[in-house]
C-alpha cells in the first residue's frame, strides 16, 4: 500500500491531505465539548445545526463552486480554499454564541466544498494505473480515518494541559501546512482548464446527470444514504451518550470517536486485496449489510444496557459502525473514476461530494433534534429505518450482469463541449 508514496507529487498531496485533517479532527472535539458548553443537555442539537449547515454549505456550494472555477488553475484554488478555512479556524476560540458557531461553520466549509472535489479528482491523474489508484485510495481512508483516531488521542492528550479552546490553532496550523504542501507541488497539466465550454447552469448539473445516467452510480447514490446513518449518530450523539448518559470524562469522547476510527482504518488496510479478491459490489454490499444490523443493536442498547455496561457497548458498537463505513466508502471513488473521463472528472467527484453530503442533511436533524426532543433510542431506530431502506435501494439499483463497456462509459458522452448530448443506457 505505502508503495505509491513513491510518487512525488502523490506523497506531498497525501501529507497534505493527513495534517489537515488531524486538524479538522481536532475542531470536531473542540466543536463538540464548546457546544456542551454553551447549552449543556442540548449539545446535541447544536451540534446536529452545525453539521447541518456544514451539509447545506457542501450541497448548495460545491456544483456552482466547480463549474466556476473550472477555468482556473487548480493550484490557487486549492490554496486559496486552505487559507481562507484558516482564517475561519483561527476566529473559533473567541466564539461566545450558538449562533456565531453556526456562521463560522458555514464560511468554512464552504471554503471545504471548494477544496475536497477539486482535490480529490485530482488524484486518479497523478496516479494513472489501477492497483496504485486502489491503494491511493486505501490510503485515502485512512487519512479521513485520523480525523476520528489520531485527533482525538491528540485531543485527548492536549486537554490534560490546555483548555479545548487552544485545540482550533491545531486545526489553523492543518490549514495553513496544507497551503504550503499544494504551493510546492507540481501538479498534473490535466489539472488546469476543465471544461472551457458550455454554460453555468450545464456545467453545474453534469455531474448530478452523469451520476443518473449510470446505474452504479445510482446504487452509490443509495449507499450515500447507508453511509449518513451511522455518521451522523456517532459525530452527533457521542458527546451526549458519553457525557450526560454515560457520566464519562471529556476524554472519553474522543475515546468514543476513535474507536469508531479504529473500525474504519483496519477495514481501509485490508481493502485493496479484497477489492482485487472479490470486486466492488461485494466489499460494499458487505459495508451495507453490516450497518444496519448494527444501527438495530445500537437501538436496543439504549434502551436497555446498564450505565456500567454501556460504554463498552458503546465503544464495540462504534467500531463496527466504522468498519461497515469504510468498506462503503474506500470503493466509491473507483466507481466514479470508471464512470468518468477526464474532462468529466471534476463534475463526477463534485457531484459525488454534494450528494453524498446531501444525504446528512437528513440524517444529523434525525440524530440530533429528534434525540433531544424524544430520546436517543428513537434517534437511533430511525436512523436505522433509513439505513434499511438505503441498503435495499441500493441492491435494487445495482445491475444484476456485467454491463457493457459503452454504460460503464457513458459519462465520457457528457463532455461540456457537447452540452446537448444525451445519455444512454
Amino acid at each position: 500500500m505505502l508503495s505509491v508514496l513513491k510518487d512525488v507529487t502523490y506523497r506531498r498531496l497525501f501529507a497534505a491531505q493527513v495534517v489537515a485533517l488531524i486538524g479538522t479532527g481536532l475542531l470536531t472535539v473542540a466543536l463538540g465539548l464548546m457546544a456542551f458548553d454553551l447549552a449543556a443537555s442540548n449539545a446535541g442539537a447544536v451540534m446536529a445545526t452545525a453539521l447541518t449547515i456544514k451539509m447545506l454549505a457542501y450541497v448548495g456550494f460545491a456544483p456552482v463552486i466547480n463549474a466556476l472555477v473550472a477555468r482556473l488553475p487548480k493550484k490557487p484554488v486549492l490554496i486559496g480554499a486552505d487559507l481562507i478555512r484558516a482564517l475561519m479556524a483561527l476566529c473559533l476560540p473567541f466564539i461566545t454564541e450558538e449562533w456565531q458557531i453556526y456562521a463560522v461553520v458555514f464560511l468554512l466549509q464552504s471554503a471545504s466544498a471548494t477544496f475536497t472535489p477539486t482535490f480529490q479528482s485530482l488524484i486518479p491523474e497523478v496516479l494513472k494505473k489501477d492497483r496504485d489508484y486502489t491503494r491511493a485510495l486505501s490510503l485515502s481512508r485512512l487519512a479521513y480515518d485520523m480525523e476520528t483516531l489520531v485527533s482525538p488521542a491528540v485531543a485527548a492528550l492536549l486537554l490534560t494541559v490546555v483548555s479545548y479552546s487552544n485545540l482550533f490553532l491545531g486545526t489553523v496550523f492543518g490549514f495553513l501546512f496544507s497551503a504550503g504542501m499544494v504551493a510546492i507541488t507540481a501538479l498534473p497539466s490535466t489539472a488546469s482548464g476543465y471544461g472551457t465550454s458550455g454554460t453555468l447552469w450545464h456545467r453545474t448539473t453534469l455531474g448530478t446527470r452523469i451520476f443518473w445516467s449510470n446505474r452504479r452510480l445510482r446504487s452509490l447514490l443509495a449507499l450515500n444514504v447507508v453511509v449518513a446513518a451511522p455518521t451522523a449518530l456517532v459525530l452527533v450523539n457521542s458527546v451526549v451518550y458519553v457525557r450526560e448518559v454515560l457520566h464519562r470524562p471529556e476524554t472519553d469522547l474522543a475515546l468514543a470517536l476513535a474507536s469508531f476510527g479504529i473500525g474504519s482504518m483496519m477495514v481501509a488496510i485490508l481493502a485493496p486485496r479484497a477489492l482485487q479478491r472479490f470486486g466492488n459490489a461485494a466489499v460494499l454490499f458487505t459495508g451495507a449489510a453490516v450497518i444496519p444490523v448494527a444501527l438495530v443493536v445500537t437501538t436496543a442498547v439504549t434502551s436497555l444496557a446498564s450505565p456500567n455496561s454501556g460504554w463498552w457497548w458503546l465503544m464495540g458498537l462504534w467500531f463496527v459502525l466504522g468498519s461497515g463505513n469504510s468498506a462503503i466508502l474506500t470503493p466509491s471513488s473507483r466507481l466514479l473514476r470508471d464512470a468518468s473521463a477526464v474532462v468529466t472528472r471534476p463534475y463526477v467527484f463534485t457531484a459525488q461530494f454534494s450528494l453524498s453530503h446531501a444525504c446528512y442533511i437528513l440524517a444529523y436533524p434525525l440524530a440530533g433534534w429528534l434525540g433531544a426532543a424524544a430520546g436517543l433510542g428513537w434517534a437511533a431506530l430511525t436512523l436505522t429505518i433509513l439505513a434499511i431502506l438505503g441498503s435495499a435501494g441500493a441492491f435494487l439499483s445495482w445491475p444484476r450482469q456485467s454491463v457493457t463497456g459503452a454504460e460503464e462509459s457513458v459519462a465520457r458522452e457528457y463532455s461540456v463541449e457537447q452540452p446537448t448530448k444525451q445519455p444512454t443506457e
